[in-house]
């Protein structure tokens, strides 16, 4: 499969590595070219801004010397927050489960939709229909996501262990698609792992292809956490392709981040 690195993705992606950093708002003239440095021209800057500004993600702002600028809106710094404990944290994992139950009345079926897609981006499988799962690790997480959309109504959470009937590998093999989580893990790997190995081997790269690098990288891992949820390892097949995809992005991310930092700062 052949890598996509949206330009409102990327954007996202900036944002949350670096645009945080700045002391106030990122001027517009600053994105065009720190996103023309990750291959995104003018005009894709500025249109997936404005898709973001609709979104409620990003809002027009000044600099103090009153030029053009965007900042995060609230909701957008916690949704990164959030993020940032499944993206960098060091792995959770518990061996409770959290169920969420959910009913959403005909007339409000939109809502149902909602519920489903973010429970599925939040990295829970399906049990059966309005019963879904993941780690117990997701709790706070999910609250968070459910509060934010005003989703609460029409949900119920509970924590617990598996009890049976099946084996737990068994059964989170049908909650969870594996092949396609492990095909993913490999295809990150595929993409990113020889990145690692000229680091390892070569000299130290520039600032800026510091930053182009872990950009692009951060932008392909930052999915990966919310598809692959956590799942304790005893649970998955020997093979697991997700230990050696964490592992790269891990040391990519800690040779990476200062120097691209470095080049952002000037």
């Amino acid at each position: 499969m052949v890598e996509q690195h949206t330009p409102r993705s990327l954007i996202v992606t900036f944002y949350g590595a670096y645009g945080r950093t700045f002391e106030g708002p990122v001027p517009v003239s600053a994105l065009v070219r720190l996103l023309g440095a990750a291959g995104v021209d003018a005009p894709s800057v500025r249109s997936s801004v404005s898709r973001l500004k609709r979104r409620g993600f990003l809002v027009p702002a000044k600099t103090a010397d009153g030029a053009a600028a965007y900042d995060l809106s609230e909701e957008a710094r916690l949704l990164l927050e959030d993020g940032d404990r499944r993206i960098y944290g060091p792995p959770q994992v518990s061996e409770e489960w959290l169920v969420a139950v959910f009913s959403v009345p005909e007339q409000e079926r939109n809502k149902r939709h909602l519920l489903r897609s973010r429970l599925a981006r939040l990295g829970f499988g399906a049990v059966a229909p309005g019963v879904w799962i993941a780690p117990a690790q997701l709790a706070r997480e999910t609250e968070h996501t459910l509060e934010r959309l005003h989703l609460t109504a029409y949900v119920e959470l509970f924590r617990g262990s598996h009890l049976g009937f099946a084996p737990t590998a068994e059964a989170v093999a049908r909650w969870w698609d594996l092949t396609a989580l492990a095909k993913q893990h490999e295809e990150f790997l595929d993409l990113h792992e020889p990145a690692l190995r000229a680091l390892q081997s070569g000299p130290e790269p520039t600032p800026e292809a510091a930053y182009r690098t872990h950009l692009t990288a951060l932008d392909s891992w930052r999915r990966l956490p919310y598809a692959d949820p956590g799942l304790p390892r005893e649970l998955l097949p020997a093979d697991w392709p997700g230990d050696r995809a964490a592992a790269v992005f891990a040391e990519l991310h800690a040779r990476l981040r200062d120097a691209g930092a470095r080049f952002v700062r000037t």
